[in-house]
């Protein structure tokens, strides 16, 4: 059934994990601990959770509101607005460059979630018993190498978002996400809760959350924008696709509030799981992206009970990685329906297998196509640029003007609903004042 109308989340808490779900995904349990990492620590965390209060949030309330308000996909409830405020209904292509870029993340992403659900075929299987550095990276990089694997472990992970995709919201999505997200949340707390035990847990909280400001920089605060943007899901087109079925009677303001709250938390506690193993191991926390599929085997093999640790690392990364999809291809399976008249079971059949498809591009960027070069840089750079240094801060830049300069305060005051006045006038000079040049800012950079 199309976006809008009739079909509602049954409970404010379907809609929440929802959201979560697609917000809590391998951008803050595997990208946010190596970022960190990268950037220095503390003084990163302090400067993210900075960005997301003063950037992320005002512009996710703006996406909540206009899908709540459009009942319709993206690209529809942009134009739907937009007509409705009295503007052009051009404006909806804003809306499709938000799900151009959900398409795009889409066809990366679910090669990981691949490799994801290959790691933990490897945990039940083996537990990286006796693996060491040059085993791990052996082990990665044949996996990279081989073609018909990774298809195959990027079709089930697919094919299990599709499943969920397939039953609707309410029997579908909302009836997974009341499941899967207090499962993945219990996953996470009993991995760190190991960890007080298990050594390296004073290491990592001081490694969160004693920052050092003197590593504060240019780009570090331009990366802690930009993975407050990937960690939030903001202009991916999923938070406004989930907003569409959202009851008028609950707050937006308290939803994302909410959303974003959780968001970060998860983010903050990946950080005690992952960490204390680096540093009890004595590895290092700068891996990049290769921390979680070569670092973190090698800690696995050496701790005791290693085996069950990375069995249930690799299903909570499993859930979040499959939830994040979700929220990718919902609104994707929405426009198809809506565009082409379609039942939502045909658009969900027919998005997946465009992503498949297109897929393999990214499993080949990889390994057989890694000398192919796009500008100068490597296929594989270029699939993840497009859309997250330009797309997705392009997309946000337009929305927080759209609801900030575009609509009238009084449509904007009335769908958000916050309860102080105060709230609202705090909202609207974020969203006005603040959220525009910092974006504008991640936008040029990247450009440049």
């Amino acid at each position: 059934m199309p976006a809008g109308g009739s079909v509602q989340w049954s409970t404010r808490f379907g809609f929440l994990m929802a959201s979560v779900g697609f917000a809590v995904g391998l951008g803050n349990i595997w990208r946010f601990p190596y970022v960190t990492g990268e950037n220095g620590g503390g003084a990163f965390v302090a400067v993210y959770l900075i960005c997301v209060a003063a950037i992320a949030l005002p512009i996710l309330m703006a996406e909540l509101l206009i899908g709540r308000r459009g009942r319709l996909n993206p690209a529809g409830a942009m134009a739907a607005v937009a007509a409705a405020e009295g503007r052009s209904q051009r404006w909806g292509w804003v809306g499709g460059l938000n799900l151009a870029a959900a398409f795009l993340i889409e066809v990366v992403y679910c090669v990981v979630a691949g490799w994801v659900l290959h790691y933990l075929w490897q945990a039940l299987a083996t537990g990286f018993v006796g693996v060491g550095p040059a085993e791990a990276e052996a082990q990665f990089s044949g996996l990279l190498a081989h073609l018909p694997g990774m298809l195959l472990w990027t079709l089930l992970a697919l094919a299990a978002t599709t499943l969920i995709i397939y039953g609707g919201v309410r029997k579908g999505i909302e009836r997974a996400v009341n499941g899967l997200m207090p499962f993945l949340f219990g996953l996470l707390l009993l991995l760190a809760a190991h960890n007080l035990w298990a050594g390296g847990f004073g290491q990592a909280v001081g490694y969160l959350f004693a920052p050092d400001f003197t590593k504060v920089s240019g780009p570090m605060i331009l990366a802690a924008v930009g993975q407050a943007f990937f960690s939030i899901g903001v202009a991916m087109a999923g938070m406004m696709a989930f907003a569409a079925y959202l009851p008028s009677t609950l707050s937006i303001g308290r939803s994302a509030v909410a959303i974003v709250c959780l968001d970060t938390l998860v983010a903050l506690v990946a950080g005690l799981v992952i960490f204390p193993a680096v540093f009890r191991f004595g590895m290092d926390p700068a891996a990049g992206a290769g921390l979680i599929f070569e670092t973190l085997p090698v800690a696995f093999a050496q701790m005791a009970g290693g085996r069950w640790v990375a069995v249930l690392f690799f299903l909570l990364l499993s859930v979040a990685a499959v939830t994040s999809m979700v929220g990718l291809q919902e609104p994707l399976t929405a426009w198809v329906e809506q565009r082409f008249g379609t039942t939502r079971r045909r658009g969900a059949l027919l998005v997946s297998l465009a992503v498949g498809l297109l897929s393999i591009v990214s499993m080949l960027s990889h390994s057989h196509w890694s000398q192919v070069r796009l500008f100068g840089a490597s296929l594989a750079t270029a699939l993840d640029y497009l859309p997250n240094q330009v797309m997705l801060p392009l997309g946000g830049l337009l929305i927080a003007i759209f609801a900030a300069w575009f609509m009238r305060a009084d449509s904007t005051r009335a769908e958000l609903a916050l309860a102080k006045p105060w709230q609202f006038r705090t909202w609207l000079a974020l969203t006005r004042f603040v959220a525009p040049p910092a974006v504008l800012l991640i936008l040029v950079f990247g450009l440049t």
